[in-house]
Parts: structure tokens; C-alpha cells; sequence
């Protein structure tokens, strides 16, 4: 697949006029739905000129790719050129005189991309350089990163110094020449964050152009297809069904979730969809991250639109599930509009108890259905056919009233017998919850059980897909289970603590390069690492926090302001501190569960309360993709609050299972 708007040898860039050569780069860019302006054509003719004059010695040594497209990243990589043994990205900023630190981070990223996630990339070096064609001086250092992968540190180049600097890599990294036939075909297999994947579905692009492809039905392509198989084959036989899609944590349940909203996000046609989570920091942050996306990506088209009807278009199709119900409260015979609703995170809909609380507030005295039994009812007012697709994660319930599968599942039982029933074989598993219910569904006529509904590989993490059970066994206190793990992934995913959170800090900050993201995680009942400047009573803005720059002190990157599990839950930074509070504590037979209240810990006895702490930190501890340091403070023998003992047992218990200090 030729993923560039022009490419070829560099014997045949060489032979080709400045005209050709630009042609075919507005034809790829109307093909792309990108009108090429004057600027752009401007800027490619005095690229093609320079790389026309750099390239001579090359002659017959490589090949030239303009406008590489990187999905993952919704962009395109300006020069692309494989010269001997060396990938060469090269960032043009046209008309500009200074090495900006969003230059460096964008061609630094472009780089990563390709050595992460393109197959035939993994092993070549990879040369990233930032040209400001304006620039009257560079100063530049040839060598690679610390990271030990190949990568080059970002170099600097003027149109006058960019063959020095090509030269000078060149002798650096002398090898064996990259075949570019051999590269070209190697696969594009990307692990993008949840952020990264729903800019790239709504900007038009295929679930399988930016995920990892797995074997069967661990490919996230088949789940997808599947689901909207069955929505077509509802839509054909006028039925009502429900499909519930399962997953470990990070395997792809709310990316499967959006692929289907994207795909039918217009409301004039019969298979509207609509994504609707119960999550608020999600639901903020993928509409502003969408929204910003487009207005961006329409300014590169020559097309402007202003950021809030950006907004209210994103807000169509994205929605919080508590607007949902509250438009479904105002006539209770009326059906929605959509004919499909995609329920993220299903199993921490609200139990009859939470629900007629919640009613009784808005009016609605004597309320006596659960949040999954009014929301099956709003789509059952179609007069034809209807589709709610369920996305479930187990041991991930975090607040109180959260009901579990289980309440769906009886909700059709009881209310809704004649609705079509779509499950995978492994929503019996333990952590769901809901084995029994699910045993005797399976006798009813009307269900279909497809393994293809199962999601059992994590993604978030490219680097190692078993952090998820690392972490289920941590917490288990499955300790030989754990030590096991942890051996296995330790060299592809580093995971290190420490009882110095300045040090943690340090970590996260040099294992980032790029854009990649990285923040400080604390439980929301972490009330006592405030003496470490860690509030969790002042929750942070998740817009802010996951989408904001480096050089805003209220973005994660700052390393000032800890997000919640609350805050966290369904999305992702690359590198994370995880912050570890005397909340819960490894103690002689088992974990102990406290609240802190006034000025001391209260023991929890409630079991439920247990089980949303314990899943607090299921949560905090698979939210990196790349790496994390897990933090125990040492703790004060002169605060009560904050005593040795509170937190030695946690620190040496997982030193016991392997993991290293800083």
C-alpha cells in the first residue's frame, strides 16, 4: 500500500520536472479531499527544489516519499526519504526562522510512529530532522536517544546544512541498504490511544487502518463487523436486539463502540447511531479532541469552521447517557431519534435503588425500573427495529449503585422476553458477574452466542498485552502468579517504584519523547499524600489534563495535579506515576480498605465499598501504555496519619513479586 501522495526512487525524483512531481501531489491531495492551496503548491515546489539539489550523491542509493501518511496520528509526514540504511523524516516549517519545541515534538513523533508500530521500521535507524526553511543557523548532534530503539535524537537543519546533516547520519549509521520493496510492504499495525482512534474513525478512517490486527476474534475489525452485522440484519428483519461486547481492560471495547457512531453518525439515515457513556471526563474530552481535530483538519483543506458548531456536531453522536435519559424523560411514548445506542461501559449502569434516587430529584416519584430497564424501553418505542449494543468490562464497577451485567440481563428477562439476545461465551466469566443469568439465557430461543463479541487481547499497551493480568494478579495476591508476569514483560514495558515521588517524576519526564503523554494517578481516597503536594480533593479538569500542551501547568505534563480514577477511567497517558496511599494497604492476611474522615483512617467494612477501591486501583494501574512508576511514600513516625507501617507492608509485598526500584 502506497500511503504517500508521490514516491519513488530517488534516480526517478531526480528525472522528473518540478511540475510532474508537484501534479501528482495535488491529484493525491484532492483525492484526499484536500484543496491544495498556493501556499501548499508553493511550499512543495521550493521542497522538490531543495531535496533536488540534496539528493544528487543518492542517486541510486534510496527512494523520496511526500505527504507519508501516519493514521494514528490523523497526519502526514512532510519528506519521508530512505537513504542507504537510514529512514530520514524530515519536517519542513516553511517561512519559519526558529526550532520550535512543537517542531521537534511532531517530527520526534512522526519517528516513533514508524518505529513502533510499522513492522519493516522496527530495526532501521530512524532520523527525524526539523528544517525551518527561513533558519539561518543549526546546531546539530548526530547520535541515538537513551531509549537503546534506533531512534536519533531530533536534529536541527537549515536548506543550506540539511545534506551536511543527511552526510553526517550516514556515516554515523553505516549498514546494510534498506530494500524499498521490502519496506513498503510491511505492515502499519498501530496501537493508538483512545484520543488518537476516535480522531482517526471521524476523520474517515477504517477501525483496521489504526489497530493492531490480531488472529480471529481478538481482531478488533472482526468484533466490529459483527456488531454491525447484526445491527443490518435488525434494520432487514424489523427485530429488536442487544448485544453485549466483552473485554479485558485496554482490549478495544469503546474503540469497537465508536467505530459503529462513526460509521452512522448522520441523522438523516435509518442506521443513526448514537455513543453514549455514563463517563463525563470521556465524553469531554473525545468531544473537544474531536471537534479541535476537525476544525484543524478542514483548515488544512482550505475550509474554515468555527470551533462551536465543531462542538455541537460531535455532541450529536457522543453523548452522556444522563442527557440521553433525560430527553427519554420528557415524553415517555416518544422513541429517540437514533435507532442505535451504543452503552459504553454498560455494567456501571445505575441499580432500581441509584435510579429512583436519581428520579425522585427530576419529580419522578414511585420510579421502579433500573437505568438498564428504562434504557431498553426508550429504544423499544421503535415501531420497527432497534439495536442496543452493550460494551462491558469486568472488575471495573468504582462507584456506588453501579449494578453490574447482571441487571441487563434480568431486565430483559422480566421486561423485554421477545428482544433478541447477542452475548459472547465469556460473559460467564467470574468478573462479569453474571454467570448464572447468563446460563439461563442461553435456554431462551431467541439469543445467539458469537466468541466474535469477546475481546481478549489488551491494546492499550503496544509494548506488553499482559499488564492487565499482571495487574489482576497483584491484586488477586496471586503473588508466584504475579512474579511470573512481571519476569516475562519487565524488558518490553519497564515498571519500576520507588519511595521518592521526585524521582518518579524524573523517570516519567526521560522516558517521554515527543507528545507522549504522561501524568500523576492517585485514588480519590488518597487523602493522605497531601503532605507530597497531592490533593485528590481538587479534581481536575480532564480537557485540561489529557489534552492540554506542555507548557500549560494544568495539562498532565506538569506532574503538579493528580487525576482520580474517576478522572481516568477509559482513557490513557503513555508514561504514568501511580501514587500508592495508606486507602489500601497490603497487610498480614490480605488488603485493608480505609476512608480517611476528620483526622483519621476508618476501616471499611462494607464489601461493595471494598470492591470499588479495589478496582480504583485496577484502574489507575492499566492506564500506561508504555511504562510506570509506582510510588509508596515512606511514610512519618511522627504523623499518626501517615505511619511507617501504613505503607512499608505495600512497598515490601511488591517488592516480593520482582519489581525493581528506582
Amino acid at each position: 500500500m502506497n500511503r504517500a501522495y508521490y514516491s519513488d526512487t530517488i534516480t526517478q525524483f531526480l528525472a522528473r520536472s518540478p511540475d510532474e512531481i508537484l501534479g501528482q501531489l495535488v491529484r493525491g491531495a484532492r483525492a484526499d479531499g484536500w484543496s491544495a492551496e498556493t501556499s501548499q503548491t508553493d511550499a512543495w515546489l521550493e521542497q522538490i527544489a531543495l531535496l533536488k539539489e540534496i539528493l544528487v550523491p543518492y542517486r541510486d542509493e534510496g527512494a523520496i516519499y511526500f505527504e507519508y501518511a501516519i493514521p494514528r496520528l490523523g497526519s502526514r509526514i512532510d519528506a519521508l526519504a530512505l537513504i542507504r540504511s537510514v529512514i530520514f523524516v524530515i519536517e519542513f516549517k516553511t517561512g519559519e526562522e526558529d526550532f520550535t519545541a512543537s517542531a521537534f515534538d511532531q517530527a520526534s513523533d512522526y519517528a516513533l510512529d514508524l518505529k513502533n508500530f510499522h513492522e519493516t521500521s522496527h530495526a532501521l535507524p530512524i532520523a527525524p530532522i526539523v528544517v525551518p526553511t527561513r533558519a539561518e543557523s543549526a546546531k546539530t548532534s548526530i547520535g541515538y536517544t537513551a531509549h537503546g530503539d534506533n531512534v536519533m535524537r531530533t536534529m536541527e537543519a537549515t536548506t543550506e546544512s540539511l545534506g551536511d546533516v543527511i552526510r553526517r547520519v550516514l556515516d554515523f549509521a553505516q549498514g546494510q541498504s534498506i530494500d524499498r520493496r521490502v519496506w513498503e510492504a510491511g505492515r502499519y499495525h498501530p496501537t493508538p490511544t483512545i484520543i488518537e482512534a476516535a480522531m482517526a474513525l471521524y476523520g474517515g478512517h477504517k477501525v483496521e487502518e489504526i489497530s493492531k490486527k490480531e488472529a480471529g476474534a481478538d481482531n478488533l475489525a472482526v468484533t466490529s463487523n459483527t456488531v454491525d452485522e447484526i445491527i443490518k440484519a435488525s434494520k432487514t428483519n424489523s427485530w429488536k436486539s442487544i448485544c453485549f461486547v466483552t473485554g479485558v481492560p485496554g482490549a478495544g471495547k469503546t474503540l469497537v463502540g465508536l467505530d459503529i457512531a462513526t460509521q452512522h453518525f448522520d441523522p438523516n439515515s435509518e442506521l443513526y447511531s448514537v455513543f453514549l457513556s455514563g463517563n463525563g471526563p470521556l465524553v469531554a474530552v473525545l468531544r473537544e479532541a474531536l471537534a479541535a481535530d476537525k476544525v484543524r483538519r478542514l483548515k488544512e483543506k482550505g475550509t474554515r469552521i468555527r470551533i462551536g458548531k465543531a462542538r455541537s456536531e460531535v455532541k450529536a453522536f457522543i453523548q452522556n447517557v444522563h442527557h440521553f435519559r433525560k430527553e427519554c424523560l420528557e415524553d415517555m411514548n416518544r422513541p429517540p431519534i437514533e435507532h442505535v445506542a451504543i452503552f459504553d461501559e454498560a455494567q456501571r449502569a445505575w441499580d432500581l435503588r441509584q435510579t429512583a434516587k436519581f428520579m425522585q430529584k427530576h419529580g419522578k416519584a414511585d420510579w421502579a425500573m433500573s437505568e438498564p430497564e428504562f434504557l431498553i424501553s426508550c429504544l423499544d418505542r421503535q415501531p420497527d427495529w432497534a439495536v442496543i449494543v452493550c460494551l462491558v468490562g469486568g472488575g471495573q464497577e468504582i462507584n456506588t449503585g453501579e449494578a453490574g451485567i447482571s441487571e441487563w440481563l434480568d431486565a430483559l428477562a422480566k421486561s423485554f422476553p421477545q428482544w433478541r439476545l447477542y452475548i459472547s461465551s465469556r460473559l460467564t466469566d467470574s468478573e462479569y458477574g453474571a454467570g448464572q443469568l447468563v446460563q439461563q439465557a442461553k435456554a431462551l430461543p431467541n439469543v445467539t452466542i458469537q466468541d466474535e463479541l469477546h475481546l481478549s487481547v489488551s491494546m492499550r499497551s503496544f509494548r506488553a498485552e499482559n499488564v492487565s493480568l499482571l495487574v489482576k494478579q497483584l491484586l488477586d495476591l496471586n503473588e508466584a502468579a504475579a512474579a511470573g508476569t512481571l519476569a516475562e514483560l519487565r524488558e518490553r514495558y519497564p515498571i519500576f517504584m520507588t519511595r521518592d515521588l521526585g524521582k518518579a517524576k524524573q523517570w516519567v519526564r526521560e522516558k517521554a519523547r515527543g507528545n507522549e503523554r504522561y501524568g500523576l494517578l492517585a485514588s480519590s481516597y488518597a487523602y493522605r499524600l497531601k503532605p507530597h503536594a497531592i490533593d485528590v480533593r481538587l479534581q481536575v479538569d480532564p480537557v485540561q489534563w489529557f489534552l492540554y500542551g506542555k507548557e500549560d501547568v494544568r495539562s498532565s505534563f506538569y506532574l503538579e495535579d493528580a487525576a482520580t480514577e474517576y478522572r481516568v477511567q477509559g482513557l490513557e497517558v503513555d508514561w504514568a506515576c501511580v501514587t500508592w496511599d495508606a486507602d489500601f494497604r497490603r497487610v498480614r492476611n490480605g488488603w485493608a480498605h480505609y476512608k480517611f474522615v476528620g483526622d483519621h483512617w476508618n476501616r471499611v467494612h462494607k464489601t461493595d465499598r471494598q470492591k470499588y477501591l479495589k478496582n480504583a486501583y485496577r484502574v489507575l494501574l492499566t492506564r500506561a501504555r508504555q511504562g510506570m512508576v509506582i510510588v509508596v511514600p515512606n511514610g512519618e513516625s511522627t504523623d499518626h496519619t501517615r505511619k511507617q507501617e501504613y505503607y512499608d507492608p505495600t512497598f515490601e509485598y511488591l517488592s516480593s513479586i520482582g519489581f525493581a526500584t528506582l
